[in-house]
């Protein structure tokens, strides 16, 4: 019965092929919406989600605080208290930090033969790279030793070599920072952007201490100050827990009594990456609801055609119950025909929003990520309309009395 009702149904919606069309049309608006937006806020969450496993999820920010001047307060980075001796205490005494690098950076332009490129230059610790989980490419990572003697060495991010190196072999060469020439001991490994879209591989690495020696100078003439420690926190530690201790210990180094504001800034990048991945995943979700809509107003219009079909088809109806068709079989019938409109334009749909969602990544080259469940969920979906809007007009065709059908005209 359930294959006769089929056929009848793919017979029904052959008579009308324009009109079918039309119907399937909203369908598959609505599955191939919901597919291309899940894909682009997908995509968009994917993206945050590498940027965030890029900055790590267990790293503390310590920056130089404000200073406050007869009740005046100066902004971030006013205070510069922080020094080298403090990371090297923070990884010492902390048993929860694994490490700590100090860093201080700027953006200056460097120099190889005719080619130039502003850039951020960093100076760092040899704890740097582990800190960060940054790996090199090629070449070897800035030692304690170069540390230890000001060595004029440079490691060279993949933006930065693409633009000062070309094609070159990168180890050996001469880079030129304020006329200073530093020979490229390492290539990074590519790291992408940051939640802040920073390109991460636009930069340059030099030993600290030659940094301060030889390009940048002292910080308002301390010895061994720097703007900033990063701090990686052991797996399994709690990071909260940790970051008090860290504040306890330079309050403790800094003389600070408790009266006193901190004279430094603690800050988790992890945090403000995971708030935008939430709000992207928000963003996902809004996208998909609207795409949902036009599902509705699909399952509408099917609504619609069912029911002047069931006008139009009243004496057929009436001629089926005469001889013998029960009300149960009208109903399949047209439920069926209501079904097969809705799974012909999901299939569709599925295509579309699948070449949709390819579209937008090519021409608008933003990325893209289908997901399974998405199709799944949009196709289901249109099923789920298929039955629910043409119940009605199935229930109303079922409905009609044998002889006032075969009256109407």
């Amino acid at each position: 019965m359930l294959v006769e009702n089929a056929r009848s149904a793919a017979r029904a919606l052959r008579v009308n092929k324009l009109r079918s069309a039309l119907t399937i049309l909203g369908i598959v608006i609505g599955v191939g919406a919901v597919i291309a937006m899940v894909a682009v806020g997908s995509g968009a969450q994917a993206r945050l989600e590498e940027q965030i496993r890029s900055l790590g999820s267990n790293l503390v920010l310590v920056a130089a605080g404000s200073a406050t001047t007869r009740g005046v307060r100066s902004g971030g980075g006013s205070n510069v208290t922080l020094t080298e001796d403090d990371a090297i205490a923070l990884q010492r005494e902390i048993p929860a930090v694994q490490a700590a690098a100090a860093t201080w950076g700027r953006t200056m332009h460097v120099v190889h033969d005719n080619l130039n490129w502003g850039t951020l230059v960093q100076g760092v610790t040899p704890e740097w790279l582990e800190v960060k989980e940054w790996s090199l490419l090629e070449g070897r990572p800035i030692t304690a030793d170069d540390h230890r003697v000001a060595a004029k060495v440079v490691l060279v991010g993949q933006t930065a070599a693409l633009n000062l190196l070309a094609d070159q072999p990168p180890l050996g060469q001469t880079l030129r920072i304020s006329r200073v020439p530093f020979t490229v001991i390492g290539v990074l490994e590519r790291k992408g952007q940051n939640s802040w879209g920073h390109d991460q591989d636009d930069t340059v690495m030099v030993p600290l201490s030659t940094a301060r020696q030889k390009l940048f100078g002292r910080i308002h003439g301390k010895a061994r100050a720097i703007w900033v420690i990063t701090v990686k926190i052991r797996e399994g530690e709690d990071l909260d827990d940790a970051q008090l201790q860290i504040r306890e210990l330079l309050r403790q180094r800094h003389r600070l009594p408790p009266d006193r504001d901190d004279d430094f800034m603690l800050r988790n990048p992890y945090e403000f990456a995971q708030t935008q991945a939430e709000a992207s995943r928000v963003m996902t979700t809004l996208l998909a609801a609207i795409g949902s809509v036009s599902l509705l107003v699909g399952g509408i219009g099917i609504m619609n055609i069912m029911l002047v079909s069931v006008t139009e088809r009243t004496r057929e109806i009436g001629l089926r119950m005469a001889v013998g068709a029960r009300r149960r079989d009208i109903l399949a019938q047209f439920l069926v025909e209501a079904v097969t409109l809705s799974l012909i334009g999901g299939v569709i749909g599925i295509a579309v929003g699948l070449a949709g969602s390819g579209a937008i990544s090519y021409f608008a080259e933003w990325r893209t990520q289908i997901e399974v469940e998405a199709v799944l969920v949009a196709f289901g979906f249109a099923a789920a309309i298929g039955v629910l809007f043409g119940l009605y007009p199935a229930r109303k065709a079922a409905g009609l009395d044998p002889i006032e059908a075969l009256r109407y005209e």
